[in-house]
């Protein structure tokens, strides 16, 4: 059994039992969160597709980790122009454990 949900404007597959990383939630570590914006759901041999979402589908989960990504190194150039730029960026994420997929 596995869903598609949306959050943060990113489509994620999800399965009960997995950890997956989304972009930050207002939420602390050890609350349960429900993602309602279920896109798809495959249990056996049936397939639901929403169009766009499942009406009364949710996906249950709890709140793993609060935490920032490794360092990317943000580098721009103009050649022949004596213009560099180096910059770090950090992305906030949130970890999450798929309790549930309620149907």
């Amino acid at each position: 059994m596995y869903a598609v949900v949306k959050t943060g404007g990113r489509q994620y597959k999800v399965a009960p039992g997995q950890v997956v990383r989304v972009g930050k939630l207002k939420a602390e570590v050890g609350d349960a969160v429900s993602l309602a914006e279920v896109l798809l759901v495959k249990d056996g041999e049936t397939l639901k597709a929403g169009t766009p979402t499942l009406a009364g589908v949710t996906v249950s989960a709890t709140v793993v980790e609060q935490d920032r990504a490794k360092k990317i190194i943000v580098f721009k150039k103009k050649r022949r122009q004596g213009y560099q730029k180096k910059q770090g960026h950090r992305q906030d994420y949130t970890a999450l454990k798929i309790t549930a997929i309620n149907l």
